[in-house]
């Protein structure tokens, strides 16, 4: 299947959904769909800021695997003078650097008329890659079962993804004491403690495909039941996200949970020492999962107090916190340490070390501070020589712990290593692939808008809460200086303060160079950000700095370096979206004010007459286009008129619309008439060569009768023929058809005479109205504007108009596509 797109800010969307729909048909696994979908949107957005010709996808389906090619029309691409070549990390690689992620094989192909980037992604690689684990437990001795004691009972909970609760069986109201009807009013946030050292919240659950956990619910009573709770998210029967929680009494666990009871004697072949992660774990653990129940064995196999393990992160120059238990449980999840200052309070960083007594200890000791533990026993996790995590196990009393102990710690260590290594790396391709998705996405909705404000309010909204708790734009004016444009809050309740805070701090300086800074020093912030840790991010756009990015974090937290890494790409993004926005703001400005200029002063009145003129340009942003209308009086008693169309829209046809209004007006007022005035405007035309567009119109003259009614001197040029609508609803042409203007040479033009009795009304449009489509259908086929004006006897001229535009407009679903000008005239 295949699918050719345009160079244009749509063609990533339309690409995307190409591809899904392929892949859907074809019955893909959702992971594949996803990635594919990923991995199109990028090379797609590569294709067309660089490229810029037409872009051709195809989706193959071949043996055992999904083939998708993104085509261009250039096949090279130069590098402008003294510009270095891009690399990977820089935007423009990104494309292939995600292909080089996620594809099971992948490449460039040149031609002489083009390139070709293509990705596969192995069917079989996927299914083995995400096959369900099937589990399965003998039975051992009777107390390694878990006891089910009293009436069990099981609440189905469900909500959707706010935690609004639209489902509440009778087990649960029977173990809670909340009817259906009550909780109704309540969202499971109220119900629902979760426990702090979790590091969840009910918003983070809701994210997660599948998520098991102990927590306490609210009672109707008042006391706080604790449970176990069983979570999954899925779609409901109208195709919304929604979440199904299962819910026991905490004893009665073991009728939701998974595990396997709590090892204590299971032993690993050839070692003597109680395995701290048995195999049988592994594979149904996660991440966080896997080093709580390290920790927790770690202290209890060596009889210490408390227990806490460190990872790397994504570069390996930090290590966080990510599980504790005993004394240091309050110990902050994702608590960071340099690499580098870690290791070196180690003394060692590949060899177990034991201290009798920590004190007051710089290093990794630092973390113990306060909590009255004094020996400390630290081990490394070593995967190919390279330090990726330490887990410590500490006590109150000094000199607890010996070599022995550092020999068996290090070989629980050793084991464990390379299961942990395994998780965390799958842990943070996740994350990468979250990152990529949600840039892909950011993309999509700055590509989708030019209004400078709305992009600004996209960015605030997109990074905070996920990457800032608040966020402040700053734009550049024409003096060069920096002007707070928009400030937004994770809590909405403190944007007013958050911005009467950021007013009274130092604007950030303007800068073209890249990179994140800090900004400024946090002590010199007011209240209530005097806490707060802030950075900023240049907005550059074309060489041009358009303004800053500031990102601020409550009580000082570091930004993760990924965070900052994917905040200065957004920012990048943002500038250009912005950008563009400017650009497009300032045409349409310009071409708005050269348009209103070509329309012509207020319609004015006409004495014995009512008079109504309705005008509508085609194109988004013009407000004149081929179709015109002027009246003027030549004196007291006598008025022109005229209703044209030029060839086509939009400026060029503004520009010739120009040229015969003010021409037509010009000669009236020296007297010449009607027919003498079209027959120097067609030779107006001619003489503008090449930019001559051919013209229609209907123009006239008016003059009051001395017993009523008007006398009316009328030329059609090549146009819809003026009717007449009688009192009596007869509707009839008055002018004879003669040709159009800016084709022949020397052409002549005579007037005919009409007389417009009291009542009578005149109705003058262009062919916007009776070459309005729909289907095969045009609404002047068969004399259906005639029939029209006949439905509209006894109305105002101004009521005229407006039924005859209205049904213009019902005619057909989609927009018109040409110019509308309606002129109404009733005579008295």
């Amino acid at each position: 299947m295949s699918a050719t797109f345009e160079a244009d800010g749509r063609a990533v969307a339309a690409a995307r959904g190409f591809v899904r729909e392929a892949l859907l048909e074809w019955k893909a696994d959702d992971d594949i769909v996803d990635d594919a979908v990923l991995l199109t949107s990028e090379l797609v957005t590569n294709a067309v800021v660089h490229a810029g010709t037409p872009i051709q996808v195809v989706c193959r389906l071949e043996a055992g695997a999904v083939r998708v090619e993104v085509e261009d029309q250039h096949p090279t691409r130069g590098l402008p003078e003294g510009r270095r070549e891009s690399t990977l990390e820089e935007e423009q690689g990104r494309g292939l650097l995600v292909s080089a992620t996620l594809a099971s094989a992948w490449g460039v192909t040149y031609t002489r008329t083009g390139k070709c980037v293509w990705f596969q992604l192995d069917v079989d690689a996927y299914r083995a890659e995400h096959s369900a684990t099937t589990l399965a437990s003998p039975i051992g001795t009777t107390n390694e079962l878990p006891a089910l004691v009293g009436g069990s009972r099981i609440a189905v909970v469900r909500t959707d993804l706010e935690g609004n609760i639209r489902g509440w069986n009778g087990e649960a109201a029977a173990l809670f004491g909340w009817s259906a009807a009550q909780v109704r009013r309540l969202s499971l946030a109220e119900l629902f403690a979760w426990p702090d050292e979790s590091g969840l919240a009910l918003a983070d659950v809701v994210c997660l495909a599948r998520w098991q956990g102990e927590c306490t619910v609210r009672h109707r009573d008042g006391r706080m039941v604790p449970v176990f709770v069983s979570a999954l998210r899925g779609n409901g029967e109208d195709g919304e996200p929604t979440v199904v929680w299962l819910v026991v009494d905490r004893v009665h666990r073991a009728l939701l949970d998974a595990g396997l009871p709590h090892p204590t004697t299971t032993q690993r072949a050839g070692s003597d020492e109680p395995d701290i992660l048995p195999d049988s774990l592994v594979a149904r653990l996660t991440l966080d999962e896997m080093v709580q129940r390290t920790v927790e064995r770690a202290r209890d196999v060596l009889g210490g107090d408390a227990a806490y393990l460190l990872l790397a992160r994504e570069d390996e120059t930090e290590l966080e916190i990510r599980a504790s238990t005993g004394t240091a449980s309050g110990l902050p999840r994702r608590t960071r340490l340099a690499a580098e200052e870690l290791l070196g309070g180690l003394n060692s960083s590949r060899l177990p070390v034991v201290h009798d007594d920590v004190g007051e200890r710089s290093g990794a000791m630092i973390l113990l501070r306060g909590t009255g533990m004094r020996s400390l026993l630290t081990v490394p996790l070593l995967v190919e020589a390279r330090i990726v995590g330490i887990l410590c196990v500490a006590a109150e009393r000094p000199g607890r712990f010996d070599n022995d102990d550092a020999i068996r710690l290090q070989d629980a260590a050793d084991r464990i290593a390379l299961t942990l290594e395994r998780a965390r790396l799958a842990e943070l391709e996740r994350a990468s692939r979250g990152w990529l998705s949600f840039l892909a996405e950011a993309s999509d909705l700055l590509a989708g808008t030019l209004d400078q404000q709305m992009t600004l309010a996209l960015v605030a909204q997109l990074v905070v809460p996920r990457l800032a708790t608040w966020c402040a734009l700053y734009t550049v004016d024409e003096g060069g200086m920096s002007q707070l444009a928009y400030v937004w809050h994770a809590d909405e309740s403190r944007v007013d303060a958050l911005r009467s805070a950021l007013e009274k701090a130092p604007a950030p300086e303007p800068r073209t160079t890249t990179g994140v800074r800090p900004w400024p020093d946090p002590a010199s912030l007011p209240r209530p950000l005097g806490s707060d840790l802030a950075v900023s991010f240049p907005l550059v756009a074309r060489g041009r700095s358009l303004g800053t990015l500031v990102l601020g974090r409550s009580g000082g937290t570091r930004f993760p370096r990924d965070v900052l890494a994917l905040a200065e790409d957004l920012g990048r993004r943002a500038a250009v979206a912005l950008d563009n926005a400017r650009l497009y703001s300032e045409r349409a400005a310009t071409s708005q004010a050269l348009q209103r200029s070509l329309l012509p002063p207020e319609v004015p009145e006409v004495a014995g007459a009512e008079l109504a003129v309705l005008y509508t340009a085609a194109g988004e942003g013009n407000e004149v286009g081929g179709d015109f209308y002027d009246v003027s009086t030549l004196d007291g008693d006598t008025w022109r008129f005229v209703v044209g169309d030029v060839c086509g829209t939009g400026p060029e046809a503004a520009a010739v619309t120009g040229l015969a209004r003010h021409m037509l007006r010009i000669l009236a007022r020296e007297g010449y008439s009607i027919p003498a005035i079209l027959e120097r405007l067609n030779t107006a035309i001619l003489d503008e060569g090449p930019r001559a567009r051919f013209l229609t119109l209907v123009s006239g003259e008016l003059a009051v009768r001395a017993g009523g009614g008007l006398r009316l001197s009328v030329v059609s040029a090549g146009h819809p023929p003026p009717l007449r609508l009688r009192p009596d609803g007869a509707v009839d042409e008055v002018a004879e058809p003669q040709p159009l203007l800016g084709v022949l040479d020397e052409l002549t033009f005579t007037a005919d005479v009409v007389e417009l009795e009291p009542g009578d009304v005149l109705l003058c449009v262009t062919d916007g109205v009776t070459e309005r489509r729909n289907g095969d259908r045009l609404l002047g086929d068969d004399d259906g504007l005639n029939e029209l004006l006949a439905d509209c006897t006894g109305l105002s001229a101004g009521a005229v108009a407006a039924r005859i535009q209205r049904a213009v407009t019902d005619f057909a679903p989609q927009p018109a596509r040409d110019d509308i000008a309606i002129l109404a005239l009733r005579a008295r």
